[in-house]
């Protein structure tokens, strides 16, 4: 794979889309829309500075019943662009004097998770140069080093030919050193001495993070005390005796995060989630304020319409204080669903609706989309069943037709009951494989073969029995 493609930003539309399909099945529209706006990011980048901060990210209202692709679609958007990404439900929010979070907390969520991604990316850059520091020191603990002799001098043990005593060639007591800790790092290496224990000193676990009450959302800022009194006290450590295979990945992850400058760990993550951070907002419609007629709102309606005013300056661009430190939410990329069974996108406040000028409706999965999802994407959940038992040496295999029969099943408890689309698969599946899955240790079989007779002999009753099917599908 060329640079080019490995980074994620570059690709163009038309390659995002094909990743995309990898994964999820169908809703083209959707995948359209996204790829524009991932696109876009990349070429706001591009333009001159004067005319970047100028440019508004064109947030997104996927439009769509539950189970069809739409948290799938903007979880993978975030992968391929190696972006931060939160998903977050807008019922939790809401407006000051009502029980819920902060809306400010989904930044410092992201602002979170986009350091932790840039610290593991770090680490995993410095693991080779750590584990040698790491086997140095393990090294000086299985062998320390001698103390200096500076009266040494081999040893006279013979006579010469003119009888006096000459000396004997003896090794350097450091040479000798030098050599066994050689043999001990050759050992350790090949996994001979994991057992073997050690004594270490680790540093101590990391004091739990203290809640501090303010008026500010504060609460959601976790101030850890250890990082405040940290330069007021010198660290303490702790002996602990453990074996040496354990001890050698400790060391490697203490050796690991001392390669590291945490403030440009810090400084790259806070440019992430201002430059490329995405935000799927779920569940909107649930914070709609559906119209009775007049205008009138009444119950909760009131906290909805405070939530949506609450997240406005989120969207529209503002400035949230995090622990690491300020974060401009301006060019962040908001990715909002919801199902608008009874609200629709009109029902949002008109500020709101103009901060989300794209909107997608995704389409209801159908039976020939549930043959698909079952077969076709690289994370397939027959895929995934078969992986699993291949792990106990059987072959577990689907006739066509009863990956057919499958996802007929699926579309009818849909029908019948609540649809949740493409999740019914997981119920359909579990149902179906398992007597199977309990019995494989020990029936002594090598395959099972999955025919659309035993799909119809094990769902048939339980989808006829509509009370019955509403209780187990």
């Amino acid at each position: 794979m060329n640079s080019r493609a490995q980074e994620g930003a570059e690709l163009t539309p038309r390659e995002i889309v094909e990743r995309l399909n990898r994964y999820v099945i169908g809703q083209a529209d959707a995948k359209r829309a996204v790829a524009i706006a991932l696109r876009n990011r990349w070429r706001r980048l591009q333009v001159p500075e004067d005319l970047r901060d100028e440019i508004m990210p064109n947030n997104i209202i996927l439009i769509g019943p539950t189970g069809v692709g739409k948290t799938e679609i903007s979880r993978r958007l975030a992968a391929l662009a190696r972006a931060p990404f939160l998903k977050v439900e807008a019922s939790k929010f809401t407006e000051v004097g009502y029980v819920g979070r902060d809306v400010e907390s989904i930044v410092r969520d992201l602002t979170d998770l986009a350091v932790d991604m840039v610290k593991s990316e770090r680490l995993e850059l410095v693991q080779e140069p750590a584990a040698r520091n790491a086997d140095e020191r393990l090294l000086d603990l299985l062998l320390p080093r001698p103390e200096p002799a500076p009266d040494w001098r081999p040893p006279a043990v013979g006579a010469g030919e003119d009888g006096e005593m000459t000396p004997v060639p003896a090794e350097d007591p450091e040479a000798s050193w030098r050599r066994t800790r050689e043999k001990l790092r050759s050992q350790m290496v090949a996994g001979t001495l994991d057992d073997r224990e050690v004594e270490v000193d680790v540093a101590p676990e990391q004091n739990p993070m203290v809640s501090i009450l303010g008026p500010v959302g504060l609460e959601e800022m976790g101030v850890n005390l250890s990082e405040l009194f940290s330069g007021l006290m010198p660290q303490r450590r702790k002996r602990r005796r453990m074996k040496v295979g354990e001890a050698r990945k400790l060391l490697q992850q203490e050796e690991a995060a001392k390669l590291i400058d945490m403030d440009e760990v810090i400084g790259e993550a806070l440019r992430r989630v201002q430059q490329s951070g995405i935000v799927f907002l779920d569940e909107l419609d649930k914070i709609a304020a559906a119209d009775r007629g007049g205008g009138e709102y009444g119950g909760p309606d009131v906290s909805r319409e405070g939530v949506q005013r609450d997240l406005l300056p989120i969207v529209e661009g503002s400035t949230v204080a995090t622990k690491y430190g300020m974060v401009k939410t301006d060019h962040i990329l908001f990715i909002a669903a919801g199902a608008f069974h009874v609200a629709k996108p009109s029902d949002l406040i008109p500020e709101l609706q103009g901060r989300f000028p794209i909107r997608v409706e995704l389409d209801s999965l159908t039976t020939e989309d549930f043959v698909r999802i079952l077969t076709e994407p690289e994370n397939a959940l027959i895929k995934q069943y078969t992986a699993l038992l291949a792990t106990e040496s059987v072959a577990l295999r689907f006739a066509p037709d009863a990956v057919k029969e499958i996802a007929r099943a699926a579309s009818l408890a849909n029908e019948q009951a609540e649809d949740i689309g493409a999740r019914r698969l997981h119920t359909i599946l579990t149902l179906l494989l398992e007597e199977i899955l309990f019995e494989v240790p020990e029936s002594g079989r090598d395959s099972y073969p999955v025919t659309a007779a035993q799909v119809r002999d094990r769902l048939e009753d339980i989808i006829a029995d509509e009370d019955l099917s509403r209780y187990i599908l």
